[in-house]
């Protein structure tokens, strides 16, 4: 181990930074943050700096550096761009026994700055001993990805309960199993989910029952897949794949997106292929009330947004029939992520003044939609499951003022490196279909702003997947 990881108490002590410009100012603002008093020596300053030094936030020394600035200092870092300045800086501080960083200069170092996960009072530090601050940043990053904001609330929530578990459970192995049990169950998972209260009265019931309350209860997490493209879940949608016990998915969720899920899962397949649902609506609201029941953490994954043509609101309302705890995390509408990846704004100013989203066969089999409303001009309009509907959706479009010339597309598995975008009109679209062999899942797009897609056209699957797509079974 080459440096020590610590963490310093700045809090009203003194800190010295040698340097006036940005990569001082980054250096001052962590200072800052940390409650550092910070004082600048520097014969000129940067804007945010100098800024900082009308507001009286930082005390500026203008002027040279000189020896005797180091003097009383609890901690110093040189900023400048004189090599011989920095040097000096070092040699004093190491003398006087002082922390001195210099930035780019790892072995003029007494200590480095790592790149800092904040999740105040939580924190973390990620280094590579000054050998690529650049990987450490993108390690950081990464990192950031799995660590919610709310975990520093997490931690002030504990500290509010440390003196009360103390008395409770006076013996240190059943503190550590108390909060391992807390930590690691309902009480994470109802404070990330913005239940905080909730997680409080947790808290408070298991010390009223001495600390060995057990959460038995299951809970739903009604998850949107987005549109196939595993990178655009959210972090949320990752993390709660990660702690299910049973998954039930649909016909629309990527195997890519599947393999993210918790191995040991329990694995169900609810169908949802059109006029083939393995099955039913109401089957399947009655398996999420039963397996929570059971105790069990229960995802259910779905394609593209729960709540967008997704049925998310029927199933959701006979958990809360049935008093079980869910939480909904959003997905990337099918029609937002295919858009994007097919290079077709759905709004534009010169083109499209309105947006509407319709399905493309109602409840009963039908496609009878409101058409007045929906041929519009200046209006895009995306139909989801519309494909087995299509010659009505054109016939329809176009007898109620829609012109046969009207631009519009069809994106098959958007987003994916399956990905196939046909562009034509509301005239063509049919012939389209069985000219190239379209599949479902297809999203159309109907409106001016699909002229735009051969000049923003931009994602390019490989043509590797792209060969292999046409002779795949694309009943999927």
């Amino acid at each position: 181990m080459d440096f020590l990881p610590i963490f310093m108490q700045l809090t009203d002590r003194p800190c010295l930074v040698v340097g006036g410009g940005k990569v001082a100012a980054r250096k001052v603002s962590l200072l800052r943050k940390a409650g550092g008093a910070v004082r600048v020596v520097a014969p000129a300053l940067c804007e945010e700096l100098d800024e900082l030094a009308r507001e009286t936030a930082i005390d500026h020394v203008a002027r040279r550096f000189e020896d005797t600035d180091i003097d009383g200092q609890m901690l110093v870092i040189a900023a400048t761009d004189d090599e011989q300045v920095n040097r000096r800086v070092s040699e004093l501080a190491g003398a006087r026994g002082i922390p001195v960083n210099v930035v780019d200069s790892p072995e003029l170092c007494g200590f480095i700055m790592p790149s800092i996960i904040d999740r105040s009072p939580i924190q973390i530090a990620v280094s590579t001993g000054g050998a690529s601050p650049v990987l450490a940043r993108l390690l950081r990053a990464r990192i950031e990805s799995f660590i919610p904001a709310a975990y520093g609330r997490l931690a002030a929530l504990v500290e509010s309960f440390r003196g009360r578990v103390r008395e409770h459970l006076p013996d240190g192995e059943q503190r550590r199993r108390f909060w391992e049990r807390m930590l690691d169950g309902p009480v994470t998972e109802l404070f990330l989910s913005g239940r905080e209260g909730t997680a409080r009265e947790v808290l408070e019931k298991a010390l009223v029952q001495g600390g060995d309350a057990r959460d038995v209860g299951g809970e739903v997490f009604l998850v949107g897949a987005g549109p196939g493209d595993p990178d655009l879940l959210t972090f949320r949608a990752l993390r709660l794949m990660q702690l299910a016990d049973v998954v039930v998915y649909d016909n629309l969720v990527s195997p890519a997106i599947l393999e993210l899920v918790r191995r040991d899962a329990e694995m169900i397949y609810a169908g949802k292929k059109r006029n083939q649902h393995t099955l039913p609506q109401e089957k399947i609201n009655e398996l999420l009330v039963r397996l929570a029941k059971e105790g069990k953490r229960v995802l259910r994954l779905k394609g593209g947004d729960p709540f967008i043509f997704g049925r998310g609101g029927e199933e959701i309302d006979s958990l809360m029939q049935e008093g079980i705890p869910f939480q909904v995390v959003p997905g990337i509408t099918a029609a937002a992520g295919c858009a994007a990846f097919s290079g077709i704004p759905l709004t534009h100013r010169d083109y499209s003044q309105s947006l509407v989203f319709a399905t493309g066969h109602l409840k009963d089999g039908s496609v009878d939609l409101n058409w007045n409303m929906l041929a519009q001009p200046r209006q895009t309009v995306v139909f989801y499951m519309g494909l087995q509907g299509l010659p009505v959706i054109c016939r329809e479009m176009m007898a109620h003022g829609r012109s046969a010339d009207t631009p519009a597309a069809l994106v098959e598995q958007g987003t994916t490196q399956n990905q196939r975008v046909f562009v034509g009109t509301l005239g063509s679209l049919h012939e389209l279909v069985e000219r190239h062999q379209v599949q479902p899942p297809t999203l159309v797009i109907v409106g001016e702003v699909v002229a735009l897609h051969e000049r923003l056209k931009w994602f390019e699957p490989s043509t590797r997947h792209m060969a292999s797509s046409l002779f795949a079974d694309r009943s999927v």
